[in-house]
């Protein structure tokens, strides 16, 4: 037991120091001001808005513009479409009977005899089994 001391230095406890963003408080700024500290204010070029965004985007923008690549889908060609038209009304079905044998819409019926559908090729399929016909072939 002689070995045991007592640490009798005293212990401080200070508050933390302010964060950058508890010093830029309006609270803190004003309470700066009454006691006399010096405040730096300084206007940053970029604050508040996004012209790093715009850079890009007019350089994207440009890019868009020199592109001369026609960027559309393909349509159903009118030899298709005609001969859907012709071999359902062989058939005598309407476009909705039609659309039924092959469990599609009515609607995509009406888009490939129209030509505004975009062909695909499971869809044509289930056309020329339910209508007897080649229709790939005719294109």
């Amino acid at each position: 037991m002689a070995g045991i001391t007592q640490d009798w230095e005293p212990v401080v406890l200070r508050k933390k120091a302010p964060t950058a963003a508890d010093r830029k408080d309006e609270k803190a700024v004003n309470a700066a001001r009454r006691v006399g500290a010096e405040i730096e204010t300084i206007k940053k070029s970029n604050a508040g808005t996004n012209k790093a965004a715009k850079s890009t985007a007019t350089l994207n923008t440009r890019k868009l513009d020199e592109d001369t690549e026609n960027l559309t889908h393909d349509k159903v060609p009118s030899e298709m479409k005609k001969a859907i038209m012709q071999a359902r009304m062989d058939k005598k079905l309407t476009q909705a009977q039609l659309a039924q044998m092959i469990n599609e819409k009515p609607q995509t019926i009406q888009e490939y005899e129209s030509g505004k559908a975009i062909p695909n090729q499971q869809i044509i399929s289930k056309l020329e089994k339910a209508l007897g016909t080649k229709l790939r072939g005719k294109k």
